[in-house]
C-alpha cells in the first residue's frame, strides 16, 4: 500500500508509522511477515511514539527485511483492552488464515521507489540571494539601467545594480557565516529586477553579467566547498519570449500556439484570453502537458547542470505544474547529476510531490508560519509549538524531512526581524530553532545584519556592506557561526529530536541523541525565569525570560543572553 506512513529507506529497510488519536493508546505492536507466509508465521516489533501533535500521536518502527514483500497488522492496547488493527478496522481477534484479504501491505521494495538522500544536503546551510540587491561586482558595466541609489527604499520597478560578479567577490564572506550553499533568485534574461518573467532561458541577463560570470561563480564556489542552486521558472515565462511573440503574430498558425493555454485563435493581451501567472498578462502560463514544452524546459534544466555544473534547482510556483511534468523533469535532472537537488516552491502540504518521483524537498513555509505564530504573534505557546512542529514532521518521510529547506523569511515574505518587532532575543531564538530543527537551514541575505523590512519590495532592500564589513564584531555573527559548526560536526540527517516542553509547559524543548551525544535546545519565549530539569543529564538549568540555551554533551554551549 502506498502511504505517507509506510516508506522504504533502502532496498531492505522500511519505516512504518501509525497515526492514532492523541493519548488514545498506551502500546502499539506490529506483527509482520512476507505477504506469502504471514499465515504460517508472524514476527513482532514494538512501536515507539515518535511525534505527538495537536490531535494525533504517531508511532513508528524501522524494519530490516530479507523478503521485502511485506504484510503487517497492528496490535494496540489502550490500558483496558487489546485490539487488532487491519484493513477491516479494529477487531478483538484476527484470523491469519485468511489474512491475504485484509492485512496492510507494502507489496515489494523496488529500488526505483526509494528516495535517496542528496548527500551534500546532510550538512548544507543555505544563504539565499536576491541578485539585484546583494553586491555590485562589475563596476565597468553600463549602469544606465540603475534607478535606485544603493541603500534607498526600493519600489517594484527599482534596479540597484547587483550582479553575479558581486556574489563571486563575496563568497568568502558568505562562507564565513557558516553557509556552504547559495540559492539565487533567477538570473536569466528578463526586463524585471526579479527576473521571474524570463524572455530567454539560455541567456544570462546582461544586468547580472555573462555566461562566463556564471561559470566563474560556480567554479569558485566549488573550489571553496560551496554549492550553487538556481531558480527554475517553468510555470510561466515573459510575453517577450520568442515563442509567445510568434503566437501573438501568427495566432493558431504559429507552431508554438499549443505551448500556451489560449481560449481563441490568438492571445488578446487586453482581455487576457490565456492562462497567466496570477493575473499578470505579461507572464503567460506554459502548457507543460505539451511534450515539446516539456522537452524544451527539461533541456534547459539539464543544460545548466552539464555546462555550468550547478548543484540543483529551486522550482518556482511548482504546485501549479503537473505531476507528470515533474516526473519527467526529475528523471532528466537525476540522469544528468544524481546529486543535483530539486526543491519545490510549495507553500502548503506537498507530500504527494515528495514520494521519490518528483521533488527532493520543498521550501518549508509551514515551518515559517509556525515560527511566526510562536515568536511573532504569540498564537502558539510552547506546547502548541511543540505539537505544530511534530505534526509537520509527520507529514513526510525521514529522507524528505532531512532535506526540507527550512526558512524564516525570503524574497516573498516580510523580513522576520521586523515580524518580531526587532526583538533580538526572539530573533536569535528563532535562528537557533531554524538551525537545530530537522532539515536544511536557509537564511535570506542580510539576516546576519538584521535587515528589517515589510512585504515585497521592502524585503528586497540593498545589502548594507558598511554593516556587513563589521559583522565579526556582532553577536548574530557569533551565533550563526556557532550554529553552523554544530550542523557541520553532527549528522542531523539520521536523527529526530524529542520535541516537547519542560514540566512547567513554558519552555520549548528539542532533545537529540546524535552519535551518543546529547544535543538539547531550550527556548523560553515567556517573560518569566524558569528552572528546568535536564532529564538527559540529570541537572538543573535556570533559563531566564526570553533566553535560549543549547546544551551539547551536558555542557551549555550557547546562551542567547550572553
Amino acid at each position: 500500500m502506498d502511504s505517507s506512513y509506510c516508506f522504504p529507506t533502502s532496498e531492505h529497510d522500511i519505516t512504518i508509522r501509525l497515526r492514532t488519536a492523541k493519548d488514545d493508546i498506551l502500546e502499539a505492536t506490529i506483527f509482520y511477515e512476507s505477504k506469502y507466509f504471514i499465515q504460517q508465521h508472524q514476527n513482532s516489533a514494538k512501536m515507539h511514539k515518535i511525534f505527538s501533535g495537536k490531535e494525533f500521536d504517531y508511532y513508528s518502527v524501522d524494519l530490516h527485511l530479507e523478503d521485502t514483500r511485506l504484510a503487517y497488522v497492528f496490535y494496540l492496547y489502550d490500558g483496558k483492552e487489546y485490539k487488532y488493527f487491519s484493513e477491516d478496522g479494529l477487531t478483538d481477534t484476527y484470523d491469519y488464515s485468511v489474512s491475504f484479504y485484509n492485512f496492510f501491505q507494502f507489496p515489494y521494495i523496488n529500488k526505483a521507489d526509494i528516495l535517496p538522500m542528496v548527500d551534500w544536503m546532510k550538512t548544507a546551510r543555505f544563504y539565499q540571494i536576491f541578485v539585484d540587491r546583494f553586491c555590485i561586482g562589475d563596476t565597468s558595466k553600463d549602469m544606465g539601467y540603475v534607478n535606485l541609489k544603493w541603500g534607498d527604499k526600493p519600489t517594484p520597478k527599482s534596479f540597484a545594480g547587483g550582479d553575479i560578479k558581486g556574489i563571486t567577490q563575496k563568497l568568502d564572506y558568505i562562507k564565513s557565516l557558516g553557509a556552504n550553499a547559495i540559492y539565487l533568485t533567477p538570473i536569466f534574461k528578463s526586463i524585471s529586477n526579479h527576473k521571474y518573467d524570463i524572455s530567454d532561458y539560455l541567456e544570462i541577463d546582461e544586468d547580472f553579467g555573462s555566461k562566463k560570470d556564471l561559470k566563474e561563480l560556480v567554479d569558485k564556489a566549488h573550489e571553496k566547498g560551496m554549492r550553487i542552486v538556481l531558480d527554475a521558472v517553468f510555470n510561466h515565462c515573459s510575453d517577450e519570449i520568442a515563442q509567445f511573440q510568434d503566437v501573438l503574430n501568427k495566432g493558431k498558425e504559429s507552431r508554438y500556439y499549443d505551448w500556451f493555454i489560449i481560449d481563441g485563435d490568438k492571445p488578446d493581451q487586453d482581455n487576457v484570453n490565456y492562462e497567466t501567472f496570477a493575473s499578470c498578462n505579461y507572464m503567460p502560463k506554459l502548457d507543460t502537458s505539451n511534450p515539446k514544452v516539456r522537452d524544451f524546459l527539461t533541456g534547459i534544466a539539464v543544460h545548466y547542470i552539464k555546462e555550468y555544473h550547478i548543484d540543483g534547482w529551486r522550482l518556482d510556483v511548482s504546485d501549479e505544474v503537473s505531476h507528470d511534468f515533474w516526473r519527467d523533469f526529475r528523471r532528466a535532472v537525476k540522469k544528468a547529476d544524481e546529486n543535483a537537488v530539486i526543491i519545490g516552491e510549495n507553500w502548503h502540504d506537498a507530500s504527494v510531490y515528495l514520494k521519490g518521483d518528483q521533488y527532493d524537498s520543498i521550501m518549508n513555509y509551514a515551518f515559517t508560519k509556525a515560527a511566526l505564530d510562536f515568536f511573532s504573534t504569540g498564537s502558539l505557546d510552547a506546547k502548541g509549538m511543540a505539537e505544530r512542529l511534530n505534526d509537520l514532521l509527520a507529514r513526510n518521510s525521514d529522507t524528505v524531512n532531512h532535506m526540507m529547506l527550512n526558512l524564516l523569511d525570503s524574497h516573498d515574505t516580510h523580513r522576520f526581524y521586523s515580524e518580531v518587532s526587532e526583538d533580538d532575543r526572539k530573533f536569535k531564538a528563532a535562528l537557533c530553532l531554524l538551525y537545530l530543527f530537522p532539515g536544511v537551514p536557509c537564511i535570506f541575505y542580510g539576516t546576519e545584519i538584521k535587515i528589517p523590512g515589510g512585504y515585497d519590495p521592502d524585503c528586497r532592500k540593498c545589502m548594507d556592506w558598511d554593516k556587513a564589513d563589521k559583522i565579526k564584531d556582532t553577536d548574530i555573527y557569533r551565533l550563526l557561526t556557532a550554529l553552523a559548526e554544530i550542523r557541520q560536526k553532527y549528522d542531523f540527517s539520521n536523527a529526530y529530536p524529542v520535541i516537547t516542553t519542560d514540566e512547567s509547559g513554558d519552555v520549548l524543548e528539542l532533545r537529540y541523541i546524535i552519535s551518543d551525544t546529547g544535543i538539547n535546545l531550550y527556548i523560553n519565549n515567556t517573560d518569566k525565569d524558569v528552572v528546568l530539569i535536564d532529564k538527559d543529564n540529570c541537572v538543573e538549568h535556570k533559563i531566564s525570560a526570553y533566553e535560549t540555551l543549547i546544551i551539547v554533551g551536558g555542557k551549555a554551549l550557547l546562551s542567547t543572553l550572553k
